[in-house]
């Protein structure tokens, strides 16, 4: 098994999931404010409830209702023993996470696309399964679970597999291997955006992960290692 060489946290499925659950608002809240939808979290706590809120379009109630539907899959799988780090799981959660908000959802993207800020251009369509087998096999040589998990988010992004709704996608795939494994989530805070674009914006450029693995580790919270580092 790969472990945590950082924090030395004891891995435990059942406590990560648990976990992660009596998180879901607040992973869903994060997630929709970086994408400038501006739900607060009592807002995102009544639309998980299966109330609407006023004041918001339908169009973004969707997309936070899309996240959640996406997290509560996730976790139906941890559960099940059936998350892998592949494209089925991928594609099966982009069509859930992205649906009416990507130009095409549930599929890699068909044509190209740009990253805003940079001129770095992501690979063209017909490299991208091939890309996402390779990022897959690199983790064999990553000995550190969080590394491995960043790596696969930071190489998602950088590829941009999808016309639309990457980096959540990214982000998915990263916390389900942290939570297939045992280890608790990285949820990035709504707060700390700036920070989070102005590293993204060189790191497309260059490819270099140290400075953002840097950053992704800063956001894991210290209550939540405190917690898995209990006998």
């Amino acid at each position: 098994m790969v472990l945590d060489t950082v924090w030395n946290m004891t891995p435990d499925k059942v406590k990560v999931l648990m976990l992660a659950k009596r998180q879901l608002s607040e992973l869903v809240c994060d997630a929709v404010n970086l994408e400038g939808i501006n739900l607060t979290l009592p807002e995102i706590q009544t639309l998980l409830d299966g109330v609407t809120v006023g004041g918001h379009t339908v169009s973004d109630q969707d997309i936070a209702l899309n996240q959640a539907a996406g997290w509560r899959t996730l976790f139906q799988w941890i559960e099940q023993d059936a998350f892998s780090v592949s494209v089925e799981k991928v594609c099966g959660l982009h069509a859930i996470a992205a649906k009416n908000e990507a130009l095409e959802w549930g599929n890699f993207r068909s044509g190209s696309v740009t990253i805003a800020g940079t001129k770095y251009m992501p690979p063209k369509p017909e490299k991208l399964i091939n890309l996402f087998e390779e990022i897959t096999q690199e983790l064999d040589g990553i000995p550190d679970i969080y590394d491995q998990a960043i790596h696969v988010f930071l190489s998602m992004a950088r590829n941009q597999f999808f016309y639309d709704v990457n980096k959540r996608m990214g982000r998915f795939m990263m916390n389900g291997l942290l939570l297939s494994t045992g280890y608790p989530v990285i949820n990035l805070p709504a707060n700390r955006q700036l920070e989070f674009n102005r590293l993204m914006i060189p790191f497309y450029e260059s490819g270099n992960q140290k400075p953002m693995n840097t950053f992704l580790r800063s956001c894991l919270d210290e209550r939540i290692i405190t917690i898995m580092r209990e006998e």
